[in-house]
C-alpha cells in the first residue's frame, strides 16, 4: 500500500507518498480501507520531529480515519467486512490501509457521508473525555473555549449547548467568531483586541468561567486561572504558547480550582475504549439528530498531505481540513 512517509522531519513537503508493507490486523484489531483520514496540529509535531508515534503505533501520521473494514484480527466480534466506520488512531491515517484496536472503532453515524465522518473521532474524543469526563461541564454552567473556530473548538461548542451551557471562546478574526456564532457561541471574544479575562468576567457578572478548554498552555496560564470561577476546572490539552509558567497556587487555592493536563494518543488501550464507548454513548446520539455535526473546512487528496499542513500552519481554517484517499 501507500502512505505519507516522513523520511526526516522538517517542513511540509518533508511529507512524502511512498510505499509501505501493508498492516496487519492482530488480535481484537480490523484491517480498515481508508476513505479519508483527519489532519490534527499533533501531526505537524510529528512532522518536525517532536511527537513520535507511541510504540508499537506506525510510523506515518494520522489520529483519525474513516472507511471500510477489509478485515477482522482473531476475536473480533460485532463488526463485519464492509461496514461503514470512523476511527480513533495512535498513528497511520494518512494511508490506504490501517490496522486499528476494535475498541477504537465507531460506525459512521446514519446520515452522514463516509468521508465527512473522518472529522469525528479525535475531536468528539478530545471533547468529550476533557469537558466532560474530566472536568464534569454540568448545564448552566460557562465553558470557556480557546481556539474556538478549530476542530476542537467547534465540536466543544456543539456539545456544550447541547447539555445546556454556556459558551464563551476565543479566536482571531471576525470570521472565525461568527462561525462559533453560528454554532451556539453566547460570548465571542477576538483576542487581538479583547482581554478574554474581563469579557468573560463581564458577561458572568464577575463570576468567571466554570470549565475552560486550553489549547495554549504557558502562555495563557496565569489569565486562565484568572478567568476561572470558584471550583472551576481548567483542562490543558495543548501547549501553542508553551510548556512552562509560573502557576501561582494561591489564586487557584482562593477559587478551589483544578488544573488538568491531558493527551489522548498515548493512553492505554483500555482508557481509549472506555472514552470511545463514551462518545458512542452520548455524542452518537447528537450527530444522528443532527444537533451536531463536524465541521470540514475543506477536503484535499492525501498525496497533497503537505499543502494541508501548510494551511493548520496558516491557521485560516475553520473547523477540519481532511485528506482524502
Amino acid at each position: 500500500m501507500y502512505a505519507i512517509t516522513i523520511p526526516e522531519p522538517g517542513g511540509p513537503d518533508a511529507l512524502v507518498w511512498a510505499e509501505v508493507p501493508d498492516p496487519v490486523p492482530g488480535e481484537g484489531e480490523v484491517l480498515v480501507d481508508i476513505a479519508a483520514a483527519g489532519v490534527n496540529r499533533a501531526d505537524l509535531l510529528q512532522r518536525q520531529g517532536h511527537y513520535p508515534p507511541p510504540p508499537g503505533a506506525p510510523d506515518h501520521p494520522g489520529l483519525e480515519c474513516s472507511g471500510r473494514i477489509a478485515a477482522l484480527g482473531p476475536g473480533v466480534s460485532g463488526w463485519a467486512v464492509g461496514d461503514e466506520v470512523c476511527a480513533l488512531l495512535a498513528g497511520g491515517g494518512y494511508a490506504e490501509k490501517v490496522a486499528v484496536p476494535a475498541g477504537q472503532v465507531l460506525p459512521v453515524p446514519p446520515g452522514l457521508d463516509l468521508v465527512t465522518a473522518a472529522g469525528l473521532p479525535e475531536v468528539a474524543a478530545t471533547v468529550w473525555s476533557n469537558v466532560f469526563m474530566l472536568s464534569h461541564l454540568r448545564p448552566g454552567e460557562t465553558l470557556l473555549v480557546h481556539g474556538g473556530s478549530s476542530g476542537i473548538g467547534t465540536m466543544a461548542i456543539q456539545l456544550a449547548k447541547a447539555v445546556g451551557a454556556r459558551v464563551a471562546v476565543t479566536a482571531g478574526s471576525a470570521e472565525k467568531l461568527a462561525a462559533c456564532r453560528e454554532l451556539g457561541a453566547d460570548i465571542p471574544i477576538d483576542y487581538h483586541e479583547q482581554d478574554f479575562v474581563e469579557e468573560v468576567r463581564t458577561a458572568t457578572e464577575g463570576a468567571g468561567a466554570d470549565v475552560i478548554l486550553d489549547i495554549v498552555g504557558a502562555k495563557y496560564l496565569a489569565r486562565n486561572v484568572a478567568a476561572l470561577a470558584t471550583n472551576g476546572r481548567l483542562a490543558i490539552i495543548g501547549l501553542q504558547g508553551g510548556a512552562k509558567a509560573e502557576l501561582n497556587l494561591g489564586a487557584l487555592l482562593a477559587k478551589r480550582g483544578a488544573v488538568m493536563v491531558t493527551s489522548l494518543r498515548a493512553r492505554p488501550l483500555a482508557e481509549k475504549a472506555a472514552i470511545v464507548a463514551a462518545v458512542r454513548e452520548h455524542v452518537w446520539p447528537l450527530v444522528e439528530s443532527g444537533r451536531v455535526r463536524p465541521i470540514v473546512d475543506r477536503t484535499i487528496p492525501m498525496r497533497e498531505a503537505a499543502e494541508a499542513h501548510r494551511v493548520l500552519e496558516q491557521s485560516g481554517h475553520i473547523g477540519k481540513v481532511l485528506l482524502t484517499v
